[in-house]
């Protein structure tokens, strides 16, 4: 930024107005110390030194050197901006990581605890109601601080109870065998997985709110899909030569290694506001939480925020899941191999990182509505990707059983995670100051709750259609259910946004009559000073 430097009357008196102050008071560049005037010799002799030099300043122009506020500000940002991506790519990471033990966890209760697929799939949706309270973590999260800080130290308190729950299923030979204590691990791991994921997104959007760097989700996405090549990838190899209890415990040994660098990573580093600990009061807090709340009912009551909310997460519920039945016919019946299963996962994975990327450089151009629906579409197909496996056609394509599963099995999967991309980058940018983590933690839980009962409905159908483990000859049909279902919410899809510049614009026009009357009225001029009357009464007296 350069800024002008103005002549008055007296050609020995200088006035610095930058362009984006309207003050006549002498202002110095921000980052620019001392100023560069220029001075012209009043008498053009002067140069050849015949005459006596003397100059007087006229028309001065301060000029700021463009080199040294890249530097200034590359120099704000490099810092915060490493520590950032270290803490949050680690744990995004490690989320998707995640993977690794969940995948030695399905296979011990599907061989050694011999699960029916209804029971399996009931354990693995019912495992994820600690995410369902995700808003309460975020309201919490954005009201109180800790030592200071508000979304690292949560971070740590989740990474602490995921490490008591999957070491204790490494160390402690019968934490395993039985299914109520296999469950209330799973369900405190879950709980601290939730607690971490909230505290990690509101980091992202407050990050990028303060510094203006929209598409960080993105970014997360890709770190996630990493872990989550490498998770399937090793989570294959060692069910062949190794029991679920040693990867249980290789997965705790890099939970500390997360915890080790969330404990030394201050949040100020980071350049976000801090607070002092100072206490609470009993009133203090429930004050807290009642306007944290009312902030987030605001937030979710704004039109273009509750429409896309809406439509993604009835497109989730309309699904019933069939994935545990369809994990236990792979298994059972076509007798994949865990290193099989793990690649078709790794597949997955490696496509969701691709089309990630994808869309971080060329998809935001896309309207939003188009993108959605194009996604939906191909979501409905690749669900009938089952039911080609089923039939076995691709055995009359001359394709394996195991190449098919290994290139197509998680295809599935992989499109529903890349939808939900667009929404949290949407979301992200329509989060109010102050209401990060509030906002981003409710799209968590809705999502999740909208899975658990995705996953709900597909336990009831396959219990009507009569799915066991020693009968599959309906599933088929169920294939079929899911293909119409994913199809229907492209009847509303007109309630998207066509872009996220659209979206903006709808928020800022759907404010609500109380936000509208607390709004500046009118404005006095005052020299270059503008003076805002908050106070509708006054307006009115006059």
């Amino acid at each position: 930024m350069i800024y002008q430097l103005g002549c008055c009357q007296n050609p020995w008196r200088t006035t610095l107005t930058p362009q984006i102050l309207k003050t006549p008071s002498l202002k110095k560049s921000p980052f620019c110390s001392k100023p560069v005037l220029g001075f012209h010799p009043q008498n053009p002799d002067a140069m050849n030194g015949e005459t006596k030099s003397r100059t007087q300043l006229k028309n001065p122009t301060l000029v700021t050197s463009s080199v040294q506020v890249f530097h200034r500000r590359s120099e704000e940002r490099s810092g915060p901006l490493s520590e950032m991506l270290v803490l949050c790519g680690l744990g995004y990471w490690v989320q998707g990581f995640r993977c690794f033990p969940w995948l030695a966890l399905n296979f011990h209760m599907t061989h050694n605890l011999n699960l029916h697929p209804s029971i399996l799939q009931l354990v693995q949706n019912s495992g994820n109601l600690p995410m369902a309270a995700k808003p309460l973590y975020g309201i919490l999260s954005d009201a109180f601080y800790i030592n200071g800080a508000r979304r690292i130290p949560y971070i740590s308190i989740g990474v602490i109870l995921q490490v008591l729950s999957w070491g204790s299923l490494a160390l402690i030979p019968v934490a395993g065998q039985s299914l109520l204590t296999l469950m209330a691990f799973v369900l405190l791991s879950n709980f601290g997985a939730s607690i971490t994921e909230v505290a990690k997104d509101a980091l992202v959007a407050e990050y990028g709110q303060k510094h203006n760097l929209n598409g960080l989700q993105s970014y997360a996405l890709m770190a996630s899909a990493a872990g989550g090549i490498l998770g399937n990838l090793l989570g294959g190899l060692f069910l062949m030569k190794a029991p679920p209890r040693t990867i249980f415990f290789l997965f705790t040994v890099l939970l500390y290694l997360q915890l080790g660098f969330s404990l030394r990573t201050r949040e100020e580093s980071l350049g976000l506001a801090t607070l002092p600990d100072n206490g609470l009061t009993e009133k203090s807090i429930l004050e807290s939480l009642r306007t944290q709340f009312s902030e987030l009912r605001m937030a979710i009551s704004d039109e273009s925020i509750y429409r896309p909310l809406s439509w993604i997460v009835a497109s989730i519920v309309m699904v019933p899941s069939l994935s545990g039945s369809i994990f236990c016919y792979q298994t059972q019946c076509l007798h994949l191999d865990p290193s099989v299963i793990g690649m078709s996962r790794v597949v997955g994975q490696l496509m969701l990182l691709s089309t990630t990327v994808l869309y971080n450089r060329y998809g935001k151009r896309v309207p939003m509505r188009n993108l959605v629906s194009a996604v939906q579409i191909l979501y409905a197909g690749s669900v009938l990707l089952d039911l080609i496996l089923m039939k076995q056609m691709n055995l009359k394509l001359g394709i394996p059983n195991e190449i098919f599963a290994l290139c197509f099995a998680g295809l599935a999967e992989t499109i529903a995670q890349f939808k939900l991309l667009p929404f949290t980058v949407l979301f992200a940018s329509l989060c109010p100051r102050g209401c990060e983590g509030s906002l981003t933690s409710f799209l968590a839980s809705a999502l999740c709750l909208s899975s658990i009962v995705s996953g709900c409905l597909g336990i009831g159908l396959a219990l009507l259609l009569g799915i066991t483990s020693g009968d599959y000859s309906r599933l088929p049909l169920g294939i079929l259910v899911q293909f119409i279902a994913a199809l229907v919410p492209l009847l509303w899809a007109h309630h998207l946004p066509m872009s996220q510049g659209t979206a903006e614009k709808e928020k800022k026009r759907g404010l609500s009559k109380r936000t509208r009357r607390n709004r500046r009225i009118g404005r006095v001029v005052l020299g270059s000073f503008y003076v805002y009357r908050r106070e509708r009464e006054s307006e009115m007296q006059r």
